[in-house]
């Protein structure tokens, strides 16, 4: 069983989602909501306090991995700068503590839950809300969407880790036959 927190990064509302399971088994809910922000507040006040959020949810979830949405180019350059900010909180939170980080993107997250990499947000939380046997939907869509890449990431980051840990020993092996032909 892995448990991923998952984290749909933002200034004003950062959601954070974390679930607990396994590719091919029922997944579990372990905990949904958000971190927010005034908006009036200037941007260090802002990344402290979504640093603070994180820390408090990674000290209570205790996850194995956290996912972060991958921050993709968008016309509005504020929007994207914050949400890339808030995503590099995320990143140092786990880092500083050892935890493997992952990165999807939107439309991964949407194929992985819904099987179109083109769903809409309301597709995403219905889905989110069947696969996790909820009564209602996660709300606000920042908590669900957070719930989405914790899943994508128990079904996807398996397959993904084992990959890298191939290519990890391809790369050690190939380096010994060097040194050993030398």
């Amino acid at each position: 069983m892995r448990r991923v927190l998952g984290v749909d990064p933002g200034l004003t509302r950062c959601g954070l989602g974390a679930v607990e399971g396994r590719p091919g088994s029922p997944l579990s809910l372990v905990a949904v909501g958000v971190v927010r922000t005034p908006a009036d507040d200037d941007i260090g006040a802002r990344l402290v306090a979504v640093e603070t959020g994180i820390e408090r949810w990674l000290d209570e979830v205790r996850p194995d991995a956290v996912a972060v949405e991958r921050v993709f180019a968008q016309h509005n350059v504020r929007t994207v700068m914050g949400t890339a900010q808030a995503a590099a909180v995320a990143i140092v939170c786990a880092a500083r503590r050892g935890l493997p980080v992952a990165l999807h993107t939107p439309s991964e997250v949407k194929a992985a839950i819904t099987g179109s990499g083109t769903a809409d947000k309301k597709q995403v939380g219905a889905m989110v809300t069947r696969l996790l046997r909820l009564d209602a939907m996660p709300k606000p869509a920042d908590a669900a969407d957070a719930l989405a890449l914790a899943i994508c990431h128990v079904w996807r980051g398996a397959a993904q880790s084992r990959l890298a840990e191939a290519l990890a020993r391809a790369g050690a092996a190939t380096t010994a036959q060097r040194k050993a032909g030398s």
